[in-house]
């Protein structure tokens, strides 16, 4: 007992003069000074909820982020802001309470980040990581636990998560906001609210020891469309220099691709009427309560911070060239019921008519099984697959950066509730930021392993633009030629695209041609 009573004493000691060290025990900002807490080990700095834009509520409501409000004092930044406004995070599938947002608080007051540093001056200059969560646009935010940053922020990355608002009150178009914004543009205030964060984190992260001209945007699902629509975007020009994007990109019109600004008014005026009121101030008057789920919402070719189709800046070569980490999950799908092996022949006949053998030659149903398994391929392929493959192939064929590519092939070990979902939509995203610690499963020697390889590669890439690093596999930078990706599995290899056959059928198929 008193070996580990001085045991306890010697570490709390070293903490404490550790965290003495460090210059980052308060941290001034544009808008004023902030403090935050150290980690057990006391090696990262931890800020949770530093404002960067004024709470987007009452005649700010859709509205561009406003600047900040100073403060005096030192602001105490120890617990996360609220959520971005959205319905209950309620568990679903395989999607436990790890991959969501907590329960409460939840409040258009969102506009906050979080930053991990492990470094101990501002002199440091590290390497910026900044995550951008998924949700469809229409949930997440910055508090998930699975988007912890301590473990990336201990490889010598400063890690940061932002939050931005989601669901009608970030996707909301109307001719009247379109009117009053002098850009005669609306609905993208989601996108506009990261444009916001990355313009802080340019003016402030110096002061955390990162640097501000090595910043990586990093996002997964809506996030990683989220970081597509930046890199296209001319208002992201300068403030990023590297881009990850994992299940998720708009090139091909899909569920979840851009609309055009006329589309979106014309729904924008379809939901006024439906909520029952004549105008947008009647709208900004309604309790945020009542417009919840209230219109759809994704990224809108505004003219202003999309000012094309991402399709289009990146023929025309108007996009911010920057290296490129891009992938989607073996199970990247979101399918209903599956059909029997006959049912689904009897559907592709129907469909894809003169096309039907070839569509089934490469997504097969032999057996029941085998159509399964075709049918959350084709679910993938459509929502994910063609999307990252094509950006993946017009930046080799059209950028000067180079791209790197990988398919997370990893069945997550699981009860017997989750078993079928195998590498699932988001599943990769705790292995590539080492927060296997925070889900609830039944984790293999190999599974802390392959977190180990896939965390190494994605902050190397933060690091330098290139995911190698001494002692692992190589992965080599994809190209139109050979499409040689990474294979993120039990043994990553590097191999040919395993379906590239399927991918250019499914993109005939999808564009008509």
């Amino acid at each position: 007992m008193k070996s580990c009573l001085i045991l306890a004493v010697m570490l709390l000691y070293c903490t404490l003069a550790h965290a003495q060290k460090s210059e980052l025990a308060v941290v001034k900002t544009d808008a004023g000074l902030v403090s935050g807490s150290t980690n057990v080990t006391g090696d990262v700095h931890i800020f949770k909820g530093i404002p960067f834009a004024a709470p987007p509520m009452g005649d700010l409501r859709w509205k561009a982020p406003q600047p900040v409000q100073p403060w005096d004092g030192v602001k105490q930044c120890t617990t996360f802001s609220a959520s971005p406004m959205q319905g209950k995070p309620d568990e679903f599938g395989v999607y436990t309470r790890e991959f969501l947002i907590p329960y409460e608080p939840i409040s258009e007051d969102c506009l906050y980040l979080n930053v991990w540093t492990g470094a101990r001056s501002s002199a440091e200059k590290r390497p910026v990581l900044v995550y951008i969560y998924g949700g469809g646009f229409s949930s997440g935010g910055a508090a998930v636990p699975i988007y912890d940053g301590e473990a990336t922020a201990k490889k010598g990355v400063v890690f940061v998560v932002i939050n931005y608002r989601v669901g009608i009150f970030g996707f909301f178009a109307h001719p009247e906001l379109s009117k009053e914004s002098g850009h005669n543009a609306s609905g993208n205030y989601g996108l506009m609210d990261q444009l916001a964060a990355l313009k802080w984190i340019k003016q402030n992260i110096a002061a955390f020891g990162g640097d501000p001209g090595n910043i990586t945007i990093a996002g997964q699902s809506a996030g990683s469309m989220s970081v597509n629509c930046l890199v296209a975007s001319p208002l992201g020009k300068g403030l990023f220099q590297k881009a990850i994007a994992e299940s998720g990109a708009s090139f091909i019109t899909g569920p979840f691709g851009s609309t055009t600004l006329q589309q979106a008014e014309q729904d924008g005026e379809k939901v006024v009427k439906t909520i029952g009121v004549n105008s947008i101030a009647e709208m900004r008057n309604k309790p945020a309560s009542e417009l919840v789920n209230k219109s759809q919402c994704r990224p809108i070719i505004d003219g202003y911070v999309l000012p094309k189709s991402i399709a289009q800046i990146f023929a025309d070569n108007e996009e911010n060239d920057v290296p490129l980490l891009t992938g989607w999950n073996e199970d990247d799908a979101f399918v209903g019921k599956l059909k029997n092996a006959e049912d689904y022949k009897k559907q592709i006949s129907a469909q894809y008519g003169v096309n039907a053998n070839t569509f089934l030659s490469l997504y097969p149903a032999g057996t029941d099984e085998e159509a399964a398994t075709s049918q959350i391929r084709i679910s993938r392929d459509q929502i994910f697959g063609t999307q990252n493959y094509t950006w993946a192939n017009v930046q080799s064929e059209k950028g000067r950066s180079k791209v790197y590519v990988y398919r997370f092939t990893r069945r997550l070990p699981a009860t017997a509730d989750f078993v079928k979902y195998g590498a699932f939509h988001t599943g990769e995203v705790a292995y590539a930021y080492d927060n296997l610690k925070f889900l609830n499963r039944p984790w293999q020697p190999v599974d802390q392993e392959l977190a180990t390889v896939m965390s190494a590669y994605w902050t190397n890439f933060a690091k330098t633009g290139n995911p190698n690093v001494k002692g692992l596999v190589v992965w080599p930078a994809y190209n139109t030629h050979d499409n040689q990706i990474m294979i993120l599995s039990e043994k990553p290899a590097a191999k040919p695209l395993p379906d590239k056959a399927a991918l250019d059928f499914m993109l005939t198929q999808m564009s008509g041609k």
